[in-house]
């Protein structure tokens, strides 16, 4: 019993296969998409400017469509030059795209924080719900249940309980924050993929006598992969959107959130200051894009290959 599980082994090593490339350089196609994507965007934000109604497109009285006056849509280039220009009047003023930079960095840091943070919690839970059934059965509920919270509920409680703590601090709890919404992608998706294997290669592990670890390693992880990418992608904007929500929820300074919000009270002035921010944030959704896929290519190589005809 024991010389077949190398057999076993053998069997799950066939079916993981590099997925074959479509070109030389697909990061380089891919960055070449992201950004024809935020052209055409940009092209259509001039468009609608151009073409659109000045108090903007109203159904049944409701604003469906944004008003197009340079208070609340001001052109690409006057964003972009807003960057540019100093941020106060102030000998040795720091510049509005520095000042962004710096906060989309840090925002970028602690979004990387909480993603890994519900990386591992994921990962935990859905290898525990794998496991055992009666954990699936249990948890399953409360882990979909969960994400109805709203975080301007939780960011309360996550700071007034992590006070409690030593050494616990507000950009602690803005990571906690956004792991909370991290992990839900990762622990539906990860299980859905560790469930995938189809029977008969489940039976031939346990006929061979492989125990539950070995078929986890050989089989149920390399089929979870394709379940898993999206799941990533996912949880990658979920942290950035949750450390930028927790931000301004819990009044952490230093942020691309709080630097949208700061610059945002500038707006009767200078309404392109704001939008200026926002393009820190995009910035940092990109990275945080582009740094998933870049891992996702790695996780390519365990991939199970799909049966063929």
């Amino acid at each position: 019993m024991t010389e077949a599980l190398p057999a076993a082994a053998d069997m799950s090593a066939a079916l993981v296969a590099p997925r074959p490339r479509r070109g030389p350089h697909p990061l380089l196609r891919r960055a070449l998409l992201t950004l024809a994507g935020v052209l055409v965007l940009m092209l259509v934000w001039e468009a609608y400017k151009a073409v659109g109604p000045a108090a903007g497109v109203r159904v049944a009285g409701t604003l469906v469509l944004p008003r197009t006056d340079d208070g609340d849509m001001p052109h690409v280039w006057t964003t972009a030059a807003e960057l540019l220009r100093p941020i106060s009047s102030l000998p040795g003023s720091t510049t509005v795209g520095a000042a962004v930079l710096a906060a989309s960095v840090t925002t970028l840091a602690i979004a990387a924080q909480g993603f890994a943070i519900g990386l591992v919690a994921g990962a935990a839970l859905a290898l525990l719900m794998a496991r055992f059934r009666i954990a699936e059965r249990g948890l399953l509920p409360w882990i979909v249940l969960s994400q109805t919270v709203p975080l301007i509920a939780l960011a309360p409680l996550v700071v007034i309980w992590g006070s409690a703590l030593p050494g616990w601090t507000s950009w602690s709890s803005v990571a906690v924050i956004a792991a909370y919404l991290a992990f839900f992608p990762v622990s539906v998706g990860l299980l859905r993929g560790l469930e995938s294997p189809e029977a008969v290669h489940r039976d031939l592990f346990d006929a061979q006598g492989a125990g539950w670890w070995r078929t986890l390693i050989h089989l149920r992880l390399p089929a979870s992969v394709p379940f898993l990418l999206p799941a990533l992608r996912l949880a990658a904007a979920s942290a950035v959107v949750g450390t930028v929500v927790a931000e301004v929820s819990t009044g952490t300074d230093g942020g691309i959130g709080r630097t949208i919000l700061a610059f945002a009270v500038q707006s009767t002035g200078n309404p392109a200051r704001p939008w200026a921010a926002v393009l820190g944030a995009v910035a940092v959704g990109l990275v945080t894009a582009a740094l998933v896929a870049a891992a996702g290519r790695l996780l390519l190589r365990f991939r199970r290959a799909e049966a063929t005809a």
